[in-house]
């Protein structure tokens, strides 16, 4: 375990890089229970195992592209074409025994554990409120875009993970100062924003330049790239509760991106209206359940 900054960004992909990266223990679990008959395997159930899990998909990810670069000439963006290629029995050999987030944080501070379960609680919520709006604005795209919401904060598990004291440290001066912006107080504590890691680790990965585009915030012109942006936002401002005062202003914005009004989305969301708006009617798939924590 690392208690104390590291150098630089360099440092990090590098712990990072020569890790066994760990995933949730109900995804090693299952996984045994697949690999004990695979002639039984449902690789569509496989799938959706993996995207519940941050770093499980972004070890499946990061494990095809050598295979790919050697056999397509284009990016494998998605956890089910990856099985496809990999093939189910090669898969399970690759990853087996693996090591698990709560293993690897048994022995230490037990609000670490929580920490990072949160953050990946947060993240599958971001990935289920992308995965809806991309199919209620009918994208082609539609797992590309959960993917990129499921690994918006990689690096940040990643830290909390490798260097849960400072996970720790960030949330206590989030905590302390909920005002004051999130990559001053990473930039503060660790030397550098968590973006920074990310950046380099999806370079150094090869990860699918298409993920790369829609993880990143400074392209949020990009319709797909809102959506995801939007959607990791929605999830960062409920995690606590539906109370706030952000809200107002994301439901704004996924209005305009799903042509709704702010009430609508809100309805669409599965909360209450609010005292003296009428119910508007939400066509299409609906998302309640989805959003609640």
């Amino acid at each position: 375990m690392i208690d104390h900054p590291l150098p630089d960004t360099d440092a990090w992909v590098v712990l990072f890089s020569n890790n066994s990266l760990p995933v949730l223990r109900t995804t090693r679990r299952r996984l045994d229970e697949m690999r004990a008959d695979l002639n039984r395997v449902d690789t569509r159930e496989l799938a959706r195992l993996i995207l519940r899990d941050p770093i499980m998909t972004v070890r499946v990810l990061a494990y095809i592209q050598p295979i790919r670069g050697r056999a397509l000439q284009n990016d494998i963006t998605t956890v089910a074409s990856a099985l496809v290629m990999s093939g189910v029995e090669p898969f399970f050999h690759r990853f087996a025994e693996l090591p698990t987030i709560e293993g690897m944080l048994k022995d230490g501070d037990p609000r670490a554990l929580l920490g990072i379960l949160q953050i990946i609680r947060r993240a599958q919520r971001a990935a289920d409120f992308a995965q809806e709006w991309a199919i209620r604005r009918q994208d082609i795209y539609v797992e590309d875009i959960r993917i990129a919401a499921l690994l918006h904060d990689l690096a940040e598990i990643l830290v909390w993970c490798f260097a849960p004291r400072l996970g720790l440290d960030i949330q206590a001066q989030q905590a302390a100062n909920p005002h004051r912006r999130s990559a001053d107080i990473q930039r503060q504590t660790l030397g550098l924003e968590f973006q920074d890691i990310q950046t380099q680790l999806c370079q150094v990965w090869r990860l699918p330049s298409l993920l790369q585009t829609l993880i990143d915030d400074s392209q949020t012109e990009q319709p797909r790239v809102r959506n995801v942006a939007l959607a990791v936002q929605l999830a960062r401002h409920s995690a606590q509760g539906w109370d706030d005062p952000a809200l107002p202003d994301d439901y704004r914005a996924i209005g305009e991106l799903l042509n709704l009004t702010p009430e609508a989305v809100r309805q669409l969301l599965g909360l209450e209206p609010l005292p003296g708006r009428p119910v508007e009617q939400v066509s299409g798939d609906g998302m309640q359940g989805t959003a609640l924590p």
